[in-house]
């Protein structure tokens, strides 16, 4: 795919004329994908995909277009050729883009980690006989991704990934049901197999009467797997330098401390939490769309005190500020560990809520990053250490502010990487290391 990808830029850049200059991205995956229900295959495929995408620039005037590639040298080049033409005729009556901004130093780079793609037929016989006399219900992806980066003055960027992901839930009746991942590079069964046994120990616990607790402040325990969707939430908008600068950030009463009234308490988060955008993962590519070279890590959140935003070429322009980023979305977030272990987590909580997912997240106030939502599969009362039964479900609304910093009370030592699991046009090549939190208190309403 490389040498295909370099081929077809080649042949493109011939054909510019004038000061004309070309950025070229590419994207290709070879995934297979297998859709479980009652822990038997109901659907299987393989996907094979490339696109590329051109950006026509003279000036300040640019014009951009997707091109779905056939795999035919003959066939891909006529179309791009043809595609190429029309952006040239369309960029004439496009209006000046002020913050236009591209590589133009050179720098090349190259990235393989595809070279032991895992065995979907092995790993799916292991998921069929671990999951045996279960109601398993989940998607399998599993294969290489690709990107790739070229311009009309010289560079060269490559980035490939084999990578699996496992998303799935076992059913005891209705909608009790245990929601569980697995994903990664190295398939590994002692891990799988951990992971569906730990499911068969919490649907146990569900086949007991379920609790339920009255509104109020609880002690609580959040998997990693609750946590990301706070992440998830804290993303849209929360590190982005434009957010920030618009102050449409939900973070704006942290950004703001320095300039807070004398009589209001700055915004702070606790200084455990350290928060950082991880480029080095080796999931997503190092490079941006425009050829500009990311930096192996940002440092979002530094022992409670927000420290860096995310900037994108287009925000670099428009602020004089440097880039870091090829999105103000983070793609790779990576939330540092604590002193909690993995086997203390039940002591430690006591008595209170262990909750294994959260959904329907929304801000209910955002400039106060204050969170509603609700608990989802598998979330449990725990008594002096010890899991009594299930909960019926609840909604929750408390600030960031609180759970990530007054109430904070520790993280995991031990923490877990997920991968994000969109295919909305593709596998997605997003992901997060995150450890559980323990807090205080959390606040349910209903």
């Amino acid at each position: 795919m490389q040498n295909y990808f370099h081929e077809l830029s080649q042949t493109l850049f011939k054909q510019l004329t004038g000061d004309e200059q070309l950025l070229l991205n590419f994207e290709g995956e070879d995934s297979d994908f297998v859709r479980l229900n009652n822990n038997k295959i109901r659907q299987s495929g393989c996907v094979t995909q490339r696109s590329l995408y051109l950006d026509l620039i003279e000036g300040k005037r640019h014009a951009e277009a997707c091109v779905e590639l056939a795999g035919s040298m003959q066939e891909d080049i006529k179309q791009l050729t043809s595609t190429l033409k029309k952006l040239r005729e369309q960029r004439t009556f496009l209006p000046e883009d002020p913050y236009l901004n591209f590589a133009t130093e050179i720098n090349n780079t190259e990235y393989h980690h595809d070279a032991e793609v895992i065995n979907s037929h092995t790993a799916i016989e292991q998921i069929l006989q671990a999951g045996r006399d279960l109601d398993l219900v989940g998607i399998f992806a599993n294969g290489s991704q690709y990107v790739g980066f070229a311009n009309s003055m010289g560079q060269r960027n490559w980035h490939s990934s084999a990578n699996f992901n496992f998303d799935w839930s076992c059913y005891l009746t209705k909608d009790k049901a245990v929601k569980s991942n697995y994903a990664g590079f190295d398939w590994q069964q002692d891990k799988l197999l951990a992971k569906i046994e730990n499911c068969k120990r919490q649907l146990a616990v569900l086949a007991k009467p379920a609790k339920t607790i009255k509104p109020g402040p609880y002690r609580a325990y959040l998997a990693p797997s609750a946590v990301e969707e706070i992440m998830g939430m804290l993303s849209w908008g929360g590190f982005g330098l434009k957010s920030h600068r618009t102050k449409t950030t939900p973070l704006i009463q942290m950004l703001e401390q320095d300039h807070s009234p004398a009589n209001t308490p700055a915004k702070k988060l606790s200084s455990s939490i350290s928060l950082r955008e991880h480029h080095a993962r080796g999931l997503a590519p190092v490079f941006t769309d425009s050829g500009f070279i990311k930096p192996e890590q940002v440092q979002l959140i530094e022992n409670g005190r927000y420290k860096n935003c995310l900037v994108n070429p287009r925000s670099a322009m428009e602020y004089s500020s440097e880039i870091n980023a090829g999105s103000e979305y983070p793609c790779a977030l990576d939330l540092a560990s604590g002193e909690l272990a993995e086997e203390k987590i039940l002591s430690e909580l006591g008595t209170g809520l262990y909750i294994n997912n959260l959904w329907y997240l929304n801000f209910s106030d955002r400039n106060a990053c204050q969170l509603t939502g609700m608990t989802r599969f598998a979330c449990f009362w725990v008594e002096n250490g010890e899991i009594q039964a299930p909960l019926n479900v609840m909604r929750f609304d408390d600030s960031v502010y609180d759970l990530f910093g007054t109430n904070l009370l520790g993280l995991t030592t031990e923490r877990e990487l997920i991968l994000d699991s969109s295919t909305y046009g593709q596998r997605s090549n997003s992901s997060l290391k995150l450890p559980g939190v323990l807090v205080k208190d959390m606040c349910f309403t209903l």
